[in-house]
């Protein structure tokens, strides 16, 4: 055979395959087809009824129903400004007077991007497309949801005007803060109707549907003032206003409205739920797309957590001598300390109660979960577990309360001094947890490193970035209120690490289940070693700097840790019982600390302590006195707080501590109680 007829035979036989996958791509097309128009969505009448969908309704744990979202104000296009009809088409679809439906040179160019260069993903839906949206009840982004979406687009095209079409979009649009519609949006953010808006606040508003709590301007202004610009960009660039028009535009002052009671949640917790939500299913969905949302808070502890940080905060002023009646009534302006509270539910990582600042009308600014505040002494539990674990030491441990310097290569050395200066000598490590002695800390995390400090704190449930510094073993990285509640949490199940979350389960308007949280934890922690340092934590609640808990009345097992950081700017207190974690914290948002009428620092035990002490008082009534769970590998064993030796009758103050499976404590040869040379060179001393 000539090598011709090779190449006639083989051309014969592409020809036939391309032949053979033509029609096969064309019955698959067909088949695509008849699937997608099977059960399609019967476009309204009028058109406008296309945006009336069910609202979202949020609940409690207990099954209340805690908030609904949804409805919109509809105005006809006459009543809308140009200026902002020109950007949303500008911006969304510029094409949108030209084409049927579908913009098939967007589309191919979004198909260039998305197949060949990888990373970037371009959307191509034209505003028939977006409007086609509000007829499906799955969120989930499917090609064939796509493409049943492109047919009812064509469908509407085919049945309505450009204008009844525009008219429907611009009134479903979601500007984020509660305002759907172009009159609600108008009226939320400018206080006018959407008639008198102009080409400033147009491009603004234009800007928002691509994200609004991204380009929230009430959040993010520079962001927002940013997107504006890319709008008014994009009029001009379509023809619909000159480059001075946009310049000028871009410079006008906004004159943002305060925020209408309908706009907000009303609840930091909430403001947590609904911004998830968005950043799950997106803005238009979670507003009008009929969901149930079962959150994990329960209302009752909620309120009481309001309630107690409110009252913690007013004694905290008067020790500060802030006298708030005189300042309102003299009408000056005065910043005041501010506070956050989180419990969560130990055994499934269930928030149950969030509050964010002293009053949510004032400000909305979350300091339960965005502040980032530095925990002082409240880090201590991660290294004392960090300590135990990696050293051959016990709570009996003896180490000497005395000034150290600890060499830091290529920095200055570190020296951390004592709160009031004051050192006392030997002390067994309990009793150095229970009086929060920073010397005693330094000498330890020097043994251990910062470094598996830090991987302690991450295995419980810290999520923030943690400085590899000796340093960070006093609290000097910035962590939330909700991570430290969490990771206390750890500790309280014996080192099952559960993660935190809010929201339960979430169904659709036809009542399937999108989401579903199943509770289930983690073993990050030994058991044992986490049950020694929960040990010490009750002596910090019992007898130590978080003794003033019991002085209030609360009289459950619990366990817990004070932290104050230099300059007295944060006062903490995190503890827990066997089923309830929550920290507390309190300061000022910027720049000042927390000082008494005296001219004494507010710590911890002084300032946040008594408002733990309060909710938890409320939120454990009725509950039965439940121990923390003992490993079958403890024991108990009372030792002299100054030697560690095991305690006669003799021993003043013994201490009792728990010991696990080959650790013991040594017997004391002395029959007096005075400290002599042999004493101090025991093997049971520290450094």
């Amino acid at each position: 055979m000539t090598h011709v007829a090779i190449i006639i035979r083989m051309l014969r036989i592409l020809f036939y395959a391309a032949l053979a996958l033509s029609s096969f791509a064309a019955l698959a097309g067909i088949g695509m087809f008849f699937v997608a128009v099977k059960d399609l969505p019967r476009v309204p009448e009028p058109l406008s009824r296309i945006i009336e969908t069910p609202p979202t309704e949020i609940y409690a744990a207990t099954g209340e129903k805690i908030m609904v979202i949804g409805g919109r104000e509809s105005v006809p296009l006459s009543r809308v400004s140009q200026y902002f009809i020109q950007a949303v088409i500008a911006t969304e679809d510029h094409r949108f007077w030209e084409h049927h439906g579908i913009d098939k040179l967007r589309t191919l160019k979004a198909l260039w991007i998305t197949f060949f260069k990888p990373g970037k993903v371009q959307g191509a839906s034209t505003i028939t497309q977006q409007l086609s949206k509000n007829l499906f009840f799955s969120f989930k982004r499917r090609y064939m949801r796509k493409f049943r979406e492109l047919l009812v687009a064509l469908q509407i095209e085919s049945q309505y005007s450009k204008r009844e079409i525009l008219e429907a979009y611009i009134n479903q649009i979601p500007f984020g803060v509660g305002a759907h519609g172009i009159e609600q949006g108008a009226r939320t953010f400018f206080g006018k109707p959407a008639s008198e808006l102009t080409l400033a606040e147009s491009a603004l508003l234009a800007g928002l549907p691509k994200s609004p709590t991204r380009y929230n301007p009430y959040i993010h202004y520079d962001r927002a003032k940013k997107r504006q610009r890319v709008v008014l960009l994009r009029m001009v660039a379509v023809g619909y206003i000159t480059q001075a028009m946009a310049d000028r535009a871009s410079y006008a002052k906004l004159n943002l409205q305060r925020l209408p009671a309908r706009a907000r949640t009303g609840s930091y917790f909430l403001d947590i739920v609904v911004k998830s939500l968005e950043e799950r299913y997106g803005p238009n969905v979670v507003h009008h797309g009929g969901l149930k949302v079962t959150t994990t808070i329960d209302p009752q502890l909620e309120s009481q957590a309001i309630k107690s940080l409110q009252k913690g905060l007013i004694e905290l002023e008067k020790m500060m001598g802030i006298h708030t009646k005189t300042i309102e009534s003299s009408g000056e302006k005065v910043v005041r300390p501010q506070g956050a509270l989180v419990a969560v539910e130990t055994n499934s990582g269930a928030i149950k109660a969030l509050v964010g600042g002293r009053d949510y009308s004032e400000t909305e600014y979350n300091r339960a979960v965005e502040s980032k505040r530095l925990p002082g002494s409240g880090f201590k539990p991660f290294l004392y577990y960090t300590a135990l674990e990696k050293l051959d030491i016990n709570p009996a441990t003896v180490f000497i309360d005395q000034p150290v310097t600890i060499p830091v290569i290529g920095a200055k050395n570190w020296s951390p001094r004592n709160f009031g200066l004051k050192y006392e000598g030997p002390m067994i490590l309990k009793r150095a947890l229970m009086n929060s002695v920073n010397s005693i800390a330094a000498q330890l995390v020097e043994r251990t490193g910062p470094e598996e400090v830090i991987r302690t704190a991450h295995r419980c449930g810290i999520k923030s970035h943690l400085e590899p510094v000796y340093s960070v073993a006093l609290g000097t990285s910035g962590v939330s209120p909700l991570e430290m509640a969490s990771s206390f949490g750890t500790f309280a199940t014996g080192g099952v690490r559960h993660e935190p979350f809010f929201i339960s389960r979430v169904e659709d308007a036809l009542g399937r289940v999108l989401e579903e949280h199943i509770v289930s934890g983690k073993r990050s922690l030994d058991a044992s070693l986490v049950y020694q340092v929960v040990d010490m934590m009750r002596g910090v609640v019992d007898e130590g700097t978080g003794s003033i808990v019991r002085r209030l009345g609360f009289d459950l097992p619990a366990a817990g840790k004070t932290g104050t950081t230099d300059g007295y700017y944060d006062a903490w207190f995190t503890g827990f019982t066997p089923t309830l974690s929550a920290s507390v914290w309190v300061g000022y948002d910027k720049g000042e600390g927390l000082w008494d009428t005296q001219g004494n620092g507010i710590t911890g035990g002084r300032g946040a302590a008594p408002i733990w002490a309060d909710f938890m008082i409320k939120a454990t009534e009725g509950e039965p006195h439940r121990e923390f769970a003992i490993p079958s590998d403890i024991r108990f064993e009372n030792v002299d707080p100054i030697t560690g030796y095991k305690a006669n009758d003799s021993t003043l103050n013994p201490v009792r501590i728990a010991l696990r499976e080959g650790q013991k404590v040594y017997e004391n040869i002395f029959q007096d109680e005075t400290l002599n040379d042999s004493t101090i060179l025991s093997p049971l001393w520290g450094p």
